[in-house]
């Protein structure tokens, strides 16, 4: 026990990410268990737990990018890639994915390699859908920008050097959804459920977050980032969106990651010190709060705005919130590499 104490960033980390941990596996596996029952009731329990278990995975996947649990970054390496199994986001790698995510922190932009806007004008048709699916809330831009992580390196959009771990990554997910479709065909339709489950609720918490520019310059590393190292900018078009300020244990359904202010201040802070740093840094009364309420009101009357997020980066965002006229922005999870 001592020993993997010593490994840790933070030496009370044992029990809060061991109990994450747990919580994953057995939210997971059970959720999967549970689809795979008769009747209705106990199947839709399976899809909340394995979708909300993948939520909590997503999330301590952000963690480990920031090295925030382990000292070695290689043990926050191995431990995000596995968890990156579970989120669904290993057709990218564990690395680009970081390299994205702390691109992020650093230009103080949203940086991104394939702009889906961009595409849909190009393609009208598919744009059509996109808006059909999203006005029924179902979360198409997200799984359009999945796709793209499973086809990247083939397409031009990721490293043509990864199109045969791609590849087998592809093949190894298709043959384990095949073989669980003949232990239970059910179950796998239920998880594509629960799989948009996570993918709304990752995008939800994305969506108010920021008041960044959308720039398509991830790979073009002379690209000019008017914002880059600005830390009044930074702070000043960050937002801290909890699901609730007077029961802040309901913030522990999102890991703590609604704290946001308080993680681009401490980037290196474990999801279980965000609340006391917040409290500490901004108290209770912190300007830049956006009521959970107001967000989903947001969400609701602009889902079909966020597609193209056309206002993103211009409204400032606690006055929109109040008037219910923030449009949400779509694609910036930091589970796709792109």
């Amino acid at each position: 026990m001592a020993m993997i104490k010593s490994t840790l960033r933070h030496p009370d980390g044992l029990a809060p990410n061991a109990a994450a941990l747990a919580y994953i596996l057995v939210t997971y596996v059970g959720g999967w268990l549970l689809m795979a029952r008769p009747g209705w009731l106990l199947p839709a329990l399976g899809v909340l737990a394995c979708a909300h278990g993948m939520v909590v995975a997503a999330y301590l996947i952000h963690d480990c990018a920031h090295n925030a649990l382990f000292k070695n970054t290689a043990y926050n390496t191995r431990l995000g890639k596995a968890l990156n199994w579970i989120a669904g986001g290993c057709y990218g790698t564990y690395e680009d994915l970081r390299y994205k995510h702390l691109r992020h922190h650093v230009d103080n932009a949203d940086t991104i390699a394939f702009d889906y806007r961009a595409w849909l004008k190009a393609h009208p048709r598919t744009e059509k859908l996109v808006f059909a699916l999203e006005w029924a809330y179902v979360p198409a831009v997200d799984y359009l920008m999945h796709a793209v992580l499973m086809v990247a390196p083939f397409i031009g959009y990721g490293d043509p050097a990864q199109r045969k771990r791609t590849a087998a990554v592809l093949l190894v997910r298709l043959s384990l959804l095949a073989a669980l479709a003949v232990w239970s065909l059910k179950a796998v339709l239920l998880y594509f459920v629960a799989y948009a489950l996570l993918l709304t609720v990752l995008r939800f918490f994305d969506a108010f977050q920021h008041n960044y520019d959308i720039i398509a310059t991830l790979n073009d590393k002379e690209a000019p980032l008017p914002h880059k190292g600005d830390r009044e900018y930074e702070e000043s078009n960050t937002y801290t969106n909890p699901i609730s300020r007077r029961w802040p244990v309901l913030n522990l359904l999102v890991l703590n990651f609604c704290y946001h202010n308080a993680h681009h201040t401490k980037p290196t802070l474990p999801w279980y010190k965000l609340p006391a740093a917040h409290r500490e840094l901004y108290g209770d009364d912190f300007a830049q709060t956006l009521p959970f309420k107001d967000q989903l009101r947001s969400y609701h009357r602009h889902r079909l705005d966020g597609i193209h997020a056309e206002t993103y980066g211009q409204v400032e965002a606690t006055r929109a919130i109040r008037e219910g006229s923030a449009v949400p922005v779509y694609g910036l999870s930091f589970l796709t590499a792109f």
